[in-house]
């Protein structure tokens, strides 16, 4: 009842204040409105957009704003947005990217940091409601403010690091200033996304509330009675040129861990900028605009700029509504469970059956799991267990929009499951198989409608990896490419339509690079020595560690698949790998592998030979040649959709931009010609594919 009470007075205010707004000449992306306490509301809602950005548009309108409101100054000034998903997602980044001159950069940073100095500087309290995504300069716009107050289900951030940059307008000296300094600079420097509480302990809101009790949590923010956490002592101490020294001294050895400045130089420029000039502010306000300008120059930033706009180019893949409101999930091991508990985190009615009630109970408890890593709630992790519904007499099959079958990679097993599933299966419903590497054409002579038939396949980790290949026979309907890439979007995916092939993209890819380093191996190379030539290239680990991680039994299968059904010559798998797999040696799931793994971690020996000559080529020029072997076979026809499936299912050096990308950049000649050599020294299978003539 009194929640219900609450509620009609929220809504009452709600319609005052609308009544109360008014309308400022030439501004679009904000409203103002003053209500009966004397509080200032200033509403951020970007026009014909579904989220805020910080742009010279929406900042030149904020200023415009400023101006009304230094010249009638309110009791005070409270900032929040409309849009449903959050305050603000950060800046325009492609605008960013699109300046080309030094100097209109220069000016712009200049403009926006007037305009949020000038925001700092009103002689009256100011007050940023923030919830959902609250990143990058819209964060930094919320800093700019007195206070901050949090809705539940807050998620703030940093995230300019993963694009080649750090903070440009004032985030590096007020997070540093206003926050715990430390994990201000933590966030900066990784990028990660700081969920709910955090928010609070660390300094950054006075408090975080439900949004029905909003307008207390101002007032209360606005009188006095509620403020952030301090932490002065940090502060102090950090303030002192050998604390300080320590901590940079620090906070470098972390990074380089993860990102070596050769490649990465983003968190270099942040950790210089706070350990020489954060102790003056104008000094530091200075200097972050020139280190951000000297940045956005830089390859890495620009391949970085790409790869965002790669990832939204993908998503745009899956914009339409799939239609699917119930998945069914065969085969409860590891990938099905994954699928499924990741569908039903999701918000999917999801139902999962196998043959034995354990791999069920399993994946209920690995899904519980899973929602606490997600930084879900309980009351939400209550409601996806509840979505996830365990099923031993398969009797989704009835109701399920999709049927998706995670059964072992074999095609008899497959074949004999679409034979049960065809009998049951709804006439409009979709059936998907998330195998990894056996071609449609294989599989499809079993199933019922072969129209409704298609591959979607997931990657291990399915909670991390972003990528899933939606994989079409020649006889799959257009329908059910676009149900299955929306379905894609709509559990937060990355659809990437390939054509039914050996491997499809990826594994097709991949494995050429794999086979290519266990010949090293035999060749005498040390594995921690071929792992160091693909890191030091800008993988996010070596071959080898990926072959132990992805499990060897599995890299044989698909090796053997491959090695078998495409035409370009690869190299023959060794008989002591299929030793290994037979002393049960699979990689970090049993244990051993070609490392020995304790506590999820590979045993590497010490003081190897670094790579030398030509060992790095021979890594990464198959691969790259395979991907132009797919695109001339049209199982991906966009340059870019090659680029992005290749990162985000991969890892391949996101500040190369994409095999492709680094392969034009590096000169498609100089590679045929490399290429060329490789195969007069070590064989054919380094011959150029016939491709590269056109890309």
């Amino acid at each position: 009842m009194t929640s219900t009470i609450l509620q009609r007075v929220e809504d009452h205010r709600e319609r005052r204040e609308r009544r109360a707004e008014g309308s400022v000449t030439g501004v679009e992306n904000w409203r103002l409105a003053t209500d009966g306490d004397g509080f200032a509301w200033l509403v951020f809602d970007q026009a014909r957009s579904s989220v805020n950005t910080i742009s010279s548009t929406t900042l030149g309108e904020l200023d415009r704003l400023l101006d009304e409101i230094e010249a009638e100054p309110p009791r005070a000034l409270v900032i929040r947005s409309s849009k449903a998903h959050g305050f603000c997602a950060g800046g325009d980044i492609e605008a960013f990217a699109a300046i080309e001159d030094p100097q209109e950069l220069a000016d712009l940073l200049k403009r926006g940091h007037a305009v949020l100095d000038r925001l700092e500087g009103l002689a009256l309290p100011t007050v940023a409601v923030i919830h959902g995504h609250c990143l990058g300069g819209g964060l930094e716009l919320a800093l700019a403010c007195d206070q901050r107050i949090g809705l539940a289900g807050l998620q703030t951030g940093f995230p300019e690091v993963k694009i080649g940059l750090h903070p440009g307008l004032g985030g590096t000296f007020r997070a540093t200033r206003t926050l715990d300094p430390v994990a201000a600079m933590t966030a900066m420097l990784t990028g990660k996304t700081i969920y709910g509480e955090k928010n609070r302990a660390i300094g950054l809101v006075a408090d975080l509330v439900e949004p029905r009790h909003m307008h207390a949590a101002v007032a209360a923010a606005v009188g006095g009675q509620l403020s952030a956490k301090g932490h002065p002592w940090k502060r102090w101490a950090l303030g002192l040129d050998p604390v300080r020294r320590l901590a940079a001294g620090r906070m470098r050895a972390m990074t380089r861990a993860k990102a070596p400045p050769e490649h990465y130089p983003a968190p270099y420029a942040l950790i210089d900028l706070w350990q020489h000039q954060g102790q003056d502010t104008e000094q530091m306000r200075e200097n972050e605009s020139a280190s951000f300008g000297k940045l956005l120059s830089t390859d890495t930033a620009r391949n970085l700029i790409r790869v965002f706009s790669l990832r939204q180019k993908m998503k745009a893949l899956g914009d339409e509504a799939s239609g699917i409101r119930h998945v069914h999930v065969i085969g409860a091991g590891e990938m099905g469970a994954d699928i499924a508990g990741w569908c039903a985190l999701q918000g999917l009615r999801t139902s999962l059956s196998d043959m034995s009630p354990d791999p069920l109970g399993a994946a209920v408890r690995s899904t519980e799991r899973l929602c606490r890593s997600e930084h879900r709630s309980s009351i939400e992790t209550r409601d996806a267990l509840d979505r996830l519904v365990p099923d031993l007499d398969n009797a989704g099959i009835a109701w399920a929009d999709l049927i998706i079958e995670a059964v072992p990679e074999s095609i008899e097993i497959k074949q004999k499951v679409y034979e049960t599933v065809g009998k049951r299966m709804r006439e409009d419903a979709i059936l998907a198989s998330n195998t990894s590497s056996i071609p449609l054409e294989a599989l499809r002579e079993h199933v019922t409608r072969p129209a409704q038939f298609a591959g979607l396949h997931f990657f291990n980790p399915v909670a991390k990896m972003l990528v899933v290949e939606v994989v079409r026979h020649d006889g799959t309907d257009a329908t059910t490419v676009d149900a299955l890439r929306a379905f894609c979007n709509r559990i937060g995916k990355l659809p990437v339509p390939v054509a039914s092939y050996p491997g499809f993209l990826v594994n097709r890819a991949l494995m050429p690079y794999l086979l290519e380093a266990l010949v090293l191996l035999g060749e005498g190379v040390k594995q921690e020595t071929v792992d160091q030539a693909a890191l030091d290239f800008g993988m996010p680990m070596g071959p080898i560690e990926l072959a132990d991680q992805v499990g060897l039994d599995i890299c044989l299968d698909v090796g053997r698949m491959l090695t078998a059904s495409v035409a370009k010559p690869m190299p023959e798998l060794p008989d002591w790998l299929e030793r290994k797999v037979e002393r049960g040696e699979l990689g970090r799931k049993s244990g051993q592998g070609f490392y020995r793994w304790r506590q999820g971690k590979p045993q590497k020996e010490k003081g190897v030979p670094t790579p030398a000559g030509d060992i790095t080529d021979r890594l990464m020029l198959p691969l790259l040649d395979a991907c132009v072997e797919c695109r001339r076979e049209g199982v991906v026809d966009d340059p870019d959709l090659i680029d992005g499936a290749l990162i985000f299912a991969t890892g391949f050096a996101p500040f190369r931009g994409g095999p492709i990308h680094y392969a034009r950049a590096r000169g498609i000649e100089a590679i045929v010609g490399r290429l060329e050599g490789l195969a007069k020294a070590h064989g054919n299978r380094f011959e150029p594919d016939p491709g590269w003539a056109k890309l």
